[in-house]
């Protein structure tokens, strides 16, 4: 393999989203059991890892471990809220964030990994029963994306369910590269 596939390996190691046009029944609940099981991947993504092994860019100029647990618990805290707001509000405007100047603050590179797993597992725990309790055109509500434009909230699902496995996969493949335990 040549060293830019290696490398855009590592930036996608369950490869790059790719959106369908629509979900069936089927789709939605298995997109909505990984939402479900994501805080238990994360969680043994992490198990054992030392406060050094936290501190390890999972490659050359990306973020830590410990930061790429807090994204997903920022991100997760986000989405939550954007589901709520999609189905409350007619199509509201969502407001954006620098990620990775959220990834730079002082909480995502030095806080306790036990808080980003336990705010995961909050976050999803009232996620998933949302998600359980909604009808199939409760996943056609929408909210206006500044930067993509109208997304409905089964396109959001597949994309967090997604985004779910993209970042654990960037810990277990760091882990299998590492050899670490």
């Amino acid at each position: 393999m040549e060293p830019a596939a290696a490398a855009q390996d590592m930036r996608y190691p369950v490869g790059k989203f790719k959106p369908e046009a629509s979900l069936s029944f089927a789709q939605r609940e298995h997109l909505i059991g990984e939402i479900e099981e994501a805080p238990a991947l994360l969680r043994n993504a992490v198990k054992g890892l030392s406060e050094a092994q936290l501190d390890t860019p999972y490659r050359e100029g990306g973020w830590t471990v410990r930061q790429v647990a807090y994204h997903l618990a920022d991100v997760d805290m986000n989405a939550f809220l954007r589901f709520k707001l999609a189905l409350t509000e007619d199509e509201p405007t969502i407001k954006t964030y620098k990620q990775d100047r959220w990834a730079e603050t002082i909480d995502a590179k030095s806080a306790p990994i036990e808080l980003a797993l336990k705010l995961v597992e909050a976050v999803h725990g009232r996620w998933v029963l949302l998600l359980r309790s909604m009808e199939a055109a409760d996943f056609m509500c929408a909210f206006q994306h500044p930067e993509r434009g109208r997304v409905t909230l089964e396109q959001n699902l597949a994309l967090m369910a997604w985004h779910g496995r993209h970042h654990v996969g960037h810990i277990t493949s760091l882990r299998e590269r590492m050899g670490w335990k």
